[in-house]
C-alpha cells in the first residue's frame, strides 16, 4: 500500500473516514482532541492529517522518518503523539468509544465484568539502549516487557499496564487492577486463568477493590477446547497484534507502548462505531 492520498485525505487505507456512509470516523474524535492553546500564533498544523500519520505508523510498522510526503512531518507526528500520550488525551478517547458502543451486558453501556492477562513480546533491535527497563523472563526465555491488559467480555479494553518481562503476572496484576478500578469502579465479577490463582493474588483482589475473582481452568481432555470466558483477552490481543508496530516491541519507552495500544483500540472501536451507526 503506498502513500498516494485518498478522497478522505491522508495516506490511502489509512485515513479517519469522513463518508456519510461510515458515520464519519473524524466527527467522532475530533471534539475530543484537545484545542491549540491560547496566546501565541493560530495552529497551523491538519490534525486529521496527524492522526492518519500515527495511525499509518501503527499499521504499516514504518520507521517515523518513512512517512508518506503528504503527511505532516515526522517531527511533528510524533511530538503530537508524546504530547496526547502524556495529558491522557487517548485514554480519553479510547473511554468515550468505549462508553458509546452498544451493549447487550447493561442498560447504560458499560461493561460488566473484566478478564485480565498479559502476552510477552520480544525485544527487537534497536539503535540504543531502552530507556524504560526491560527484562528476561526465564520461563519463556524472552527479554523485552509484558502489557498486562484488562478487557470486559466483549473484548474491549479496559485497562493496561507495560512492564519489564520479569515481573510475574501475580505481582504485575495490582497495577492494573487499581487503575482499572479508578475508571470502572461497577465491575462485580474478574475472569482469569491459573496462573493468578493463589492466596497472594486473592489478597492483592481484595486489597484493590470489592469485586470477585474467578479462575478459569483447563479442561483435563488432551485435546483443544474452547472454555467460556477463557479465550477473551487471547482475540484482543490478536486484534491488537493485526498492527505491525504492536507485532514486537519496537519502543524505547514504556508510554509510547501504552499509545500505540491505546489507539489500536480506538481505530478499532471507531470502525464498529460507524458501521453501527451506519446500519
Amino acid at each position: 500500500m503506498d502513500g498516494r492520498t485518498s478522497p478522505d485525505g491522508g495516506a490511502q487505507g489509512f485515513a479517519l473516514s469522513q463518508r456519510p456512509e461510515r458515520g464519519g470516523e473524524w466527527r467522532l474524535v475530533e471534539p475530543l482532541i484537545p484545542p491549540a492553546k491560547r496566546g501565541g500564533r493560530k495552529r497551523s498544523v491538519n490534525i486529521r492529517e496527524v492522526l492518519n500519520g500515527i495511525f499509518y505508523v501503527l499499521s504499516t510498522g514504518c520507521q517515523w522518518k518513512a512517512l508518506p510526503k503528504d503527511l505532516p512531518p515526522k517531527s511533528t507526528v510524533y511530538d503530537y503523539l508524546d504530547l496526547w500520550s502524556w495529558d491522557g488525551t487517548l485514554a480519553r478517547i479510547q473511554s468515550r468509544a468505549l462508553r458509546e458502543l452498544p451493549r447487550t451486558s447493561r442498560s447504560r453501556g458499560e461493561p460488566e465484568r473484566g478478564d485480565h492477562r498479559q502476552p510477552e513480546r520480544q525485544s527487537s533491535a534497536k539503535g540504543g539502549a531502552s530507556i524504560d527497563p526491560q527484562g528476561y523472563d526465564a520461563g519463556k526465555k524472552v527479554t523485552g516487557r509484558k502489557r498486562h491488559i484488562m478487557v470486559d467480555t466483549l473484548g474491549l479494553m479496559l485497562g493496561i499496564v507495560v512492564h519489564p518481562a520479569n515481573v510475574q503476572d501475580r505481582d504485575g496484576a495490582e497495577a492494573l487492577l487499581r487503575q482499572t478500578r479508578r475508571s470502572f469502579p461497577f465491575i462485580e465479577v474478574i475472569f482469569a486463568d491459573g496462573g493468578y490463582q493463589g492466596p497472594i493474588m486473592a489478597a492483592v483482589t481484595a486489597k484493590t477493590g470489592k469485586w470477585r475473582l474467578e479462575i478459569v481452568k483447563r479442561n483435563d481432555i488432551p485435546r483443544f477446547e474452547v472454555l467460556p470466558k477463557r479465550w477473551i483477552v487471547e482475540r484482543t490481543l490478536a486484534w491488537i497484534s493485526h498492527c505491525r508496530r504492536l507485532a514486537r516491541d519496537f519502543e524505547r519507552h514504556v508510554r509510547t507502548v501504552v499509545a500505540f495500544v491505546y489507539l489500536a483500540m480506538i481505530r478499532l472501536m471507531l470502525r464498529r462505531l460507524t458501521a453501527s451507526r451506519s446500519a
